[in-house]
C-alpha cells in the first residue's frame, strides 16, 4: 500500500503486538481472475525455523482456498482504530483528514493436514476463551463435534513482506494537544483509541 514516508512503521516488535491484538482480518488472492476476501482470523505464530506466519482456516466450500497453490502471495489487511481528525482543531487552516492503524501482510500459502489444522484450532480457542466467564475446550467437545474440522482447510502464511501504516498527524506535532483532546471528549471507541495511540507517542 502507498504509505508516506512519515506514516510507516517499522518497529517490528511493535506491529507484531498489533497484530496479536488485531488478528481479525481479510485475507486476499485471485480466483479466477477475480480479487477474492475472506473475512477470518489469522494467528501471529512462528513455524520450527523460526520464521514469523500467519495460521488460520477457511471453509472447505470457500473456493479461495483452492487458489493458494498458486506461485502469487496472498495479501492479509489487518485494520485498527481510526478516527475522522476535523482541521477546526488545528491552529492554522487546513483540509479534514483522517487517522487510522492498517498493515498489510503479504505471504506464501501451505495447506495444513488435518493434524496440525486441529493442533491450530485447539490454540485459537484456548486463546479466546482464557477471558470467558465459563472458558470452553475441545477437549471436552465430543467426537462427533470434532469431526467439523473435516470441513475446513487449515494453512499457514510464511510472511514475506510487511507494510504498516501509523496514521497519527505525524506531521501536526504542535496540534496533537488539541486533537487528542478532542477525540477523548467522543464517544466513538476508534477515536479514543487513536488519542491513547498519539498520546503514547
Amino acid at each position: 500500500m502507498y504509505i508516506p514516508h512519515y506514516y510507516k512503521n517499522e518497529n517490528l516488535d511493535e506491529i507484531k503486538d498489533f497484530l496479536i491484538q488485531n488478528s481479525f482480518s481479510i485475507l486476499i488472492n485471485t480466483v479466477d481472475g477475480k480479487p477474492w476476501g475472506t473475512h477470518i482470523p489469522l494467528e501471529l505464530d512462528t513455524n520450527a525455523n523460526g520464521q514469523n506466519i500467519l495460521v488460520g482456516h477457511i471453509s472447505k466450500a470457500n473456493p479461495q482456498w483452492k487458489n493458494f497453490n498458486s506461485p502469487s502471495e496472498v495479501l492479509c489487511i489487518f485494520n485498527g482504530p481510526h478516527s475522522y481528525i476535523s482541521s477546526s482543531w488545528y491552529k492554522e487552516e487546513e483540509v479534514p483528514t483522517w487517522n487510522y492503524i492498517a498493515v498489510h501482510v503479504y505471504g506464501k500459502v501451505t495447506i495444513l493436514d488435518e493434524e496440525q489444522t486441529m493442533a491450530s484450532m485447539y490454540k485459537l480457542v484456548d486463546k479466546y476463551e482464557q477471558n470467558s466467564k465459563n472458558p470452553i475446550s475441545l477437549d471436552h467437545m465430543s467426537p462427533k463435534t470434532l469431526r467439523q474440522v473435516k470441513g475446513v482447510v487449515g494453512f499457514e502464511i510464511e510472511i514475506t513482506e510487511i507494510q504498516a501504516a501509523y496514521k497519527l498527524s505525524q506531521t501536526r506535532v504542535d496540534d496533537h494537544p488539541a486533537i487528542i483532546s478532542e477525540l477523548n471528549e467522543t464517544n466513538d471507541p476508534g477515536s479514543k483509541a487513536i488519542a491513547h495511540k498519539m498520546k503514547k507517542g
